[in-house]
């Protein structure tokens, strides 16, 4: 393994760790600051960032380009607010988890949206997680006051990584990041301000939630991602970015004192084991023949 693809993992490793992070940071910040309102400041900042960085490609960015970036924004968008709505009604733990198996229905998703061929162990690892959510949840079903808002959150992920995988290739990355932070702020700050609910951030809590937030979690952490990717082989990538739910996990313990059940670390355990799996099988199989003559 190179240096280069060393420093690319660790940084993976620092990404994945961020976004842990953000699950206790965030969850503390929306109980004094308007969901809405966090999200708007989080992502207009976060998209002036990008926007201030790659102005000469958002410039060049073609009509089709900018519609790519909209539709992005709209699943980018739905997520970040269920996500950030869930918080306010389940632990950072819970989120973290729960969030993470955007990684196992992406596969699933494309199966059944866009016909894309999947094989048994991604339906295996659908199932086991399933059971991981049941016993998380505290064998009670999920409650659209929390859990169930942070699975739609995870769905809403996962159709943002397929539209994401039709458009990203054709146009700049950089500029497309930017379209679609703008949309997210742009929208949750009108909602916010429509609601009656836009107010002035107060406390260091709320402020190093934002910058973190919108500075490290979304401006770096994506330009980091996609520079990483260049230097890490995909499925290794995935495999550490599939991490984020154990950091949520461990910082929501450290930091909001979330206690989970032996039940519900069962389930924990089941929810990363699937999420693994979906990342690790494909690369197990072993080669097809090539036809004989």
């Amino acid at each position: 393994m190179t240096r280069r693809a060393r420093r690319a993992q660790a940084a993976l490793v620092g990404v994945a760790a961020v976004w842990g992070l953000t699950f206790p940071m965030v969850r503390d910040a929306v109980h004094r600051l308007p969901a809405m309102t966090f999200l708007g400041y989080r992502f207009l900042a976060a998209a002036l960032l990008v926007a201030a960085l790659f102005r000469g490609r958002l410039r060049e960015l073609s009509p089709e380009g900018r519609r790519a970036g909209l539709a992005m924004g709209a699943f980018l968008t739905a997520g970040y607010v269920f996500q950030t709505v869930g918080l306010q009604h389940t632990s950072a733990s819970n989120a973290g988890f729960i969030t993470g198996l955007f990684v196992v229905i992406t596969p699933l998703l494309g199966a059944l949206v866009l016909r894309e061929r999947v094989g048994a162990s991604a339906w295996c690892a659908a199932l086991v997680s399933g059971g991981g959510l049941y016993l998380l949840s505290g064998s009670h079903g999920l409650h659209a006051d929390g859990d169930g808002l942070e699975l739609l959150c995870a769905v809403a992920f996962s159709a943002h990584i397929l539209v994401t995988g039709r458009f990203a290739r054709a146009h700049d990355p950089g500029a497309l990041l930017a379209v679609q932070l703008g949309v997210c702020g742009t929208f949750c700050l009108a909602v916010a301000a429509v609601a009656g609910d836009l107010a002035v951030p107060r406390g260091g809590s709320v402020w190093s939630a934002l910058v973190v937030t919108a500075v490290i979690a979304s401006a770096v952490g994506f330009f980091v991602q996609t520079y990483a990717q260049r230097h890490a082989p995909p499925a290794r990538t995935a495999l550490i970015l599939a991490t984020e739910p154990a950091f949520a996990g461990l910082f929501g313990w450290a930091i909001d004192g979330d206690r989970l059940s032996a039940l519900a670390w069962s389930g924990a355990a089941l929810i990363m084991a699937s999420i693994v799996a979906v990342e690790v099988a494909p690369r197990l199989r072993p080669p097809r023949p090539l036809p004989e003559g």
